[in-house]
C-alpha cells in the first residue's frame, strides 16, 4: 500500500498492531505526521499543528530548516562517509570546532570531547564511567525530580520511580538529593531560604562522617529539570553547589541534553550562574535534528584507556554536518537571545492564564523551556501555600490543546505540568497563536471538569 495516501486512523491502527506496548506519544497525540516545516507539522488528514514538543527539544531550528537540510544535502553530494566509528574526517573536525566555539572560553580551553552512541542517555553513561575512572570512587550523587535517560546507569540517576518499579539490578551507589523548587520546596520553605537550605543540606551531608555515603565519584544535575516539570535551579544555589563540589574534589556533571545550545536563554544553562562545570553531556539540538551525543569534559579527568567507552554509531557524519550548520546558525543569529525574548513573551501570556484560573498553580522555566503546573485549588494547600498537583486536569488540557492544533507534552510530579519546548526560531506571531490556543484549551478543560 502507499502509506503517503493513508489516514491518521489507518496508520495508527497499523502502528498499534506492530509496535510494542512501550510506545508513548501516540497514546495521547493520536495522529500520524505527513510533513513538517518550521514550528508546524501537518498530519495525514491535512490538519496543521503548532509543535511545542519539537522532538523533546531536539529541533532548535524547527523542522526541515534550510540550513540543516542544505548541510546534509551537501554532505551527500560530496560523497562524504556516512559512518566512520571514531575515525576522524574533515566534517568531524569542523563540528568539534563549532561545538567548542559555542562553549565559554574557560571551559573550551581545557576541554576534551568523547563521541558516544547517538542517544543522550549514552552520553550520561559515558560521563558516569568517566568520573568513576578519574576518581577511583563508586558512588554518585543525583537529584530528586531529575531525568537522565532510560539505560541502566542513567535510569538509576533519574528521580521518577515508576520506570524503576519493574526492574532489578539498577546501578548501585546512587544517592538522590533534594532539588530546590520554589513552588514545591522539599523542605517546605520555598523562596531564597529554601534554596539556601538545599545547598546547606548538601554541604553538611558531604562533611558528615556518618552520612552513610562513600566519597562520590561525581554529582549529576540538570539546571532546568525538563521531564521533572521545567523546574529551574536558582543561580545562587548553583553557585553554591559548584563551590561545594570544587572544595571537596567532586566532579560536577551538568546534564545539558535538553537545555544545551540556547534553549534556556543562554547557550548553556550553566552560564546563567556563571559557573564552569567539570563535565557536560550533550545531545538533542547539537545534531541538527539527527542523532548525536557527546560528553565534553575537563582534560584533567581524561584517564580513560583506549576503548573505555565505545559505540558503533558514534561516527554519525550526517548528524555532524547538520550539527555544525545548526550550531553556526545559532551563534550567528544569537538564537539564545531570541529564546530569552520569545520565552519571556510566552511566559507573560502563560502567567496571564494563571491569573485567570486558580487551577494553575505555577508558571516556571527559562527561555523556551517553560512549564505550567495544574493543581486542585479546592484541596488544602501545604505549608507554603502550594496545592496538590492535578494530573487529570493536565491530561484534559493536553487533549484540548491537540483538538485546537497545538502539540504539548506533560511532565513533573503526577504528570501535572504542561511543557513548552518550541523551536528557537519561533516568532512573535507564533507565540501569540500558541498562547491563544493554550488559553482556550485551559478554559475548555477546566469547564469540562466542573460538576454539573
Amino acid at each position: 500500500m502507499s502509506y503517503q495516501e493513508a489516514s491518521n486512523a489507518g496508520l495508527l491502527d497499523q502502528q498499534a498492531r506492530r509496535e510494542s506496548s512501550a510506545r508513548t506519544y501516540p497514546r495521547h497525540l493520536p495522529f500520524a505526521i505527513r510533513e513538517a516545516r518550521g514550528v508546524t507539522v501537518v498530519d495525514m488528514d491535512g490538519e496543521e499543528y503548532y509543535d511545542c514538543l519539537a522532538g523533546a527539544g531536539t529541533l532548535a531550528l524547527g523542522h526541515n530548516h534550510p540550513v540543516a537540510v542544505e548541510a546534509m544535502e551537501r554532505a551527500l553530494d560530496e560523497r562524504r562517509p556516512l559512518h566512520t566509528l571514531d575515525i576522524t574526517t574533515p566534517g568531524k573536525e569542523a563540528f568539534v570546532d563549532r561545538l567548542f566555539e559555542s562553549l565559554p572560553d574557560e571551559f573550551a580551553e581545557r576541554a576534551r570531547v568523547q563521541f558516544c552512541g547517538p542517544a543522550g542517555t549514552d552520553a550520561v553513561e559515558a560521563a558516569l564511567k568517566l568520573v568513576k575512572t578519574a576518581t577511583g570512587r563508586g558512588s554518585v550523587l543525583a537529584f530528586r525530580g531529575g531525568y537522565h535517560g532510560m539505560t541502566n546507569g542513567a535510569l538509576s540517576l533519574t528521580g521518577d520511580t515508576d520506570p524503576k518499579e519493574p526492574l532489578s539490578g539498577l546501578m548501585p551507589g546512587v544517592h538522590h538529593l533534594p532539588y530546590p523548587a520554589d513552588y514545591r520546596c522539599p523542605f517546605g520553605i520555598g523562596g531564597d531560604e529554601g534554596a539556601r537550605t538545599a545547598a546547606r543540606y548538601v554541604e553538611r551531608l558531604l562533611d558528615d562522617p556518618g552520612r552513610g555515603i562513600t566519597d562520590p565519584a561525581g554529582m549529576v544535575v540538570e539546571l532546568v529539570q525538563g521531564e521533572g516539570g521545567a523546574v529551574p535551579a536558582p543561580d545562587g544555589w548553583t553557585r553554591e553547589i559548584r563551590r561545594i563540589t570544587r572544595e571537596r574534589d567532586v566532579p560536577l556533571v551538568v546534564d545539558e541534553i535538553q537545555t544545551g545550545l540556547g534553549r534556556t536563554g543562554e547557550l548553556y544553562a550553566f552560564e546563567h550562574a556563571g559557573i564552569t562545570p567539570d563535565v557536560i553531556t550533550l545531545s538533542k539540538a547539537i545534531g541538527g535534528g539527527l542523532p548525536l551525543a557527546v560528553v565534553v569534559y575537563d582534560e584533567r579527568l581524561d584517564a580513560w584507556e583506549p576503548g573505555a567507552h565505545a559505540g558503533t554509531f558514534r561516527g554519525n557524519q550526517l548528524a555532524m554536518a547538520a550539527g555544525e550548520a545548526t550550531i553556526e546558525y545559532v551563534l550567528e543569529h544569537d538564537l539564545h537571545e531570541r529564546a530569552a525574548a520569545m520565552g519571556a513573551r510566552l511566559r507573560d501570556r502563560l502567567e496571564a492564564v494563571s491569573g485567570s484560573h486558580d487551577a494553575v498553580g505555577d508558571v516556571r522555566g527559562r527561555g523556551l523551556m517553560l512549564g505550567v503546573e495544574f493543581v486542585d485549588p479546592t484541596a488544602d494547600p501545604d505549608e507554603v501555600g502550594s496545592y496538590p498537583a492535578d494530573g487529570d486536569l493536565a491530561e484534559r488540557v493536553r487533549a484540548a490543546c491537540f483538538d485546537r492544533g497545538l502539540v504539548i507534552e506533560l511532565g513533573g510530579r503526577h504528570g501535572a505540568t504542561a511543557r513548552f519546548l518550541p523551536p528557537l526560531v519561533v516568532t512573535r506571531e507564533d507565540v501569540d497563536a500558541i498562547a491563544d490556543r493554550f488559553e482556550e484549551a485551559v478554559e475548555a478543560a477546566v469547564a469540562r471538569g466542573v460538576p454539573a
